[in-house]
């Protein structure tokens, strides 16, 4: 068994449990550096026993490293299968071909852009949008433009090599507070999908808020409303916005912008009412992980198990069409 196979799906299911960040990255980390050590040095290693001279290398790592290297099944990675949930059954997740937001370590996720999407792949996916931040959110690295540019040059080398499956070019721009979009608009209109989020100002009242999120949708370059209300449901949590819900799911259903299920467990975003008026008024919608690193991806189902208790079948679904039906390319 690859060391480098092993060590990195105790990292995916670390990640789709949920579990600690600096748990996960104990286990990438020691992915790189296995994979990054000249040919025949693992196996010296393993054989004088000094994997953990290694930087990066712990007690864990070593364990799971040798014994995959000794063609086992590491004991770590047998445990975490083991206690993993059944798959729940939804008919809706099988209809998905891809995902509409997640990030990668060119802003505030853990995995760089390739692995991402290699994850995706493994799960089943034809296609995800790479959806970084977009510059106003400094804290999560946001992209100025030259590094959204880089990021689309990126993205063409990478579909090159990933053919057929596909990585989308797109942002998770920040809605700024009059309802324009934090990035340059002939940025903006180069890209697969735009999803607009409020990141800033979560508390402003109620109808300033309600104009900024329509302003929004209305773009013609917004593709996804995201997580709309900014609630935070775990650990310290954070209320919901307020906002004139029907207006602004109105304006999302007339623009053709759809609304997102975030499937993040502690944001579950829109919250069940405000899921039920969007779908009572006809909107479409995008099932997203809004995944930080790859296990993540793997979350989609708790959104799809909200839509389908709602009757909202796959052809309202953005995220069930193909890639070639979202770029109309």
């Amino acid at each position: 068994m690859d060391p480098v196979w092993a060590l990195r799906q105790i990292a995916f299911h670390l990640e789709r449990s949920g579990a600690p960040t600096y748990r996960v990255r104990a286990f990438r980390r020691a992915a790189a550096v296995v994979e990054e050590l000249p040919a025949g040095e693992l196996a010296e290693r393993v054989a004088a026993g000094t994997l953990k001279a290694l930087p990066g290398i712990g007690d864990a790592t070593a364990q799971v490293i040798t014994q995959a290297a000794a063609g086992e099944e590491p004991a770590y990675l047998t445990k975490l299968v083991s206690s993993a949930a059944p798959p729940t059954d939804s008919a809706l997740r099988t209809a998905l071909r891809g995902d509409c937001h997640k990030h990668s370590d060119w802003s505030d996720g853990g995995s760089p852009p390739r692995e991402m999407a290699e994850a995706a792949r493994a799960l089943g996916h034809e296609w995800i949008a790479l959806t970084d931040h977009s510059p106003r959110l400094t804290v999560a690295r946001g992209l100025s433009p030259e590094r959204l540019e880089a990021q689309l040059a990126l993205v063409e080398e990478l579909n090159a090599e990933l053919a057929p499956f596909r990585i989308l070019t797109g942002i998770e721009v920040d809605i700024l507070e009059d309802g324009s979009l934090d990035q340059r608009d002939d940025l903006l209109g180069r890209l697969d999908v735009v999803v607009a989020s409020v990141h800033s100002l979560l508390r402003m009242p109620a109808k300033e808020m309600t104009a900024r999120m329509i302003e929004a949708v209305r773009n013609p370059h917004t593709d996804v409303l995201g997580h709309c209300t900014g609630r935070l449901i775990t650990g310290r949590g954070r209320p919901q916005s307020t906002f004139d819900a029907h207006a602004v799911f109105t304006a999302c259903r007339d623009a053709g912008t759809a609304v997102e299920i975030n499937c993040r467990p502690e944001r579950q975003d829109p919250p069940d009412d405000l899921l039920s008026l969007a779908a009572s008024l006809g909107c479409d919608f995008a099932i997203d992980t809004d995944a930080h690193a790859p296990g993540q991806l793997d979350w989609l189902t708790s959104g799809c198990l909200r839509a389908e208790a709602l009757d909202i079948g796959p052809e309202r679904v953005i995220n069930s069409r193909t890639a070639a039906e979202i770029t109309g390319a």
